[in-house]
């Protein structure tokens, strides 16, 4: 059974009924994406999150503290120096 119909335009445009969009999240500006799906057309929201909704779940405490090149290279090193000698210890 389907859940809404939409009419093609002329121009080729479809509104998507309101239903539909409240579902997928779709607000003006939205990119929705169209795939083939075993011979079926799936319609979906393209990027659901953003890199800004990303950043914040990362980061929740704001932006991570700047480290100077010298100060990663040490934690590389701090890294890798764990690594090896953990390595040797499971042998």
């Amino acid at each position: 059974m389907a859940l809404a119909h939409s009419k093609l335009t002329a121009q080729g445009q479809i509104s998507v009924p309101a239903e539909i969009r409240k579902r997928l999240g779709i607000v003006p500006g939205s990119v929705i994406e169209w795939d083939e799906d075993g011979g079926k057309i799936v319609v979906r929201r393209k990027g659901k999150y953003s890199s800004e909704d990303i950043r914040r779940v990362l980061f929740p405490e704001g932006p991570p503290k700047r480290v100077s090149l010298k100060e990663m290279k040490e934690a590389i090193g701090r890294g890798i120096g764990e690594r090896y000698t953990n390595a040797i210890r499971r042998h």
